[in-house]
């Protein structure tokens, strides 16, 4: 199985030398192989985390447990803008699943849907980001690998941040 890089700069197969470079063979090295891969193609595909695997020296079934135990790792492909919507204790008290709900229908997505038909932004729920006390908590992850941390999120917040990644995406500057 071949897979296409995310980016258009490079579409060549997988290609385990380029990926993982400067990066040394040992098993403690594990996330950040999967963090790579994961950069390149904008989500885990079996094939990259086996190359990670063997990369560092781990079974697969060892890497593959560690890419589905951290909710920043995709097993599907994503959307450029992934939004994780914090569903821990404080951020779930404090109205999370209302803000969930109404960024599901701005973003236009059915129930069970995760990413929009332009691929621009997908929606998750996340288990705490450890910043309580700015609950309810909102991150959108970033094409660049920064994110974004909406605290005290509400409905227009949440509002002008899809507005400004859709403008931003169509060329404006707002």
């Amino acid at each position: 199985m071949s897979i296409k890089p995310r980016s258009k700069e490079s579409e060549t197969p997988l290609e385990e030398n380029n990926m993982f470079r400067g990066l040394k063979r040992a098993p403690h090295n594990l996330i950040e192989a999967l963090r790579r891969v994961q950069a390149r193609y904008g989500y885990l595909p079996p094939e990259g985390i086996k190359q990670a695997a063997e990369y560092v020296g781990v079974p697969f079934s060892q890497a593959y447990s560690v890419a589905t135990f951290y909710h920043q790792y995709s097993l599907e492909p994503v959307g450029k803008y992934r939004i994780l919507v914090c569903m821990g204790t404080a951020c779930h008290l404090r109205g999370n699943d209302l803000n969930f709900e109404f960024l599901r229908m701005l973003l236009g997505l059915k129930e069970g849907q995760k990413t929009t038909k332009d691929g621009l932004f997908s929606l998750e729920v996340a288990r705490c980001f450890g910043c309580c006390g700015l609950a309810p908590v909102v991150v959108i992850e970033k094409p660049d690998g920064t994110r974004q941390i909406i605290g005290n999120a509400n409905a227009r917040v949440l509002r002008a941040a899809i507005i400004k990644y859709r403008r931003q995406e169509a060329g404006g500057n707002k």
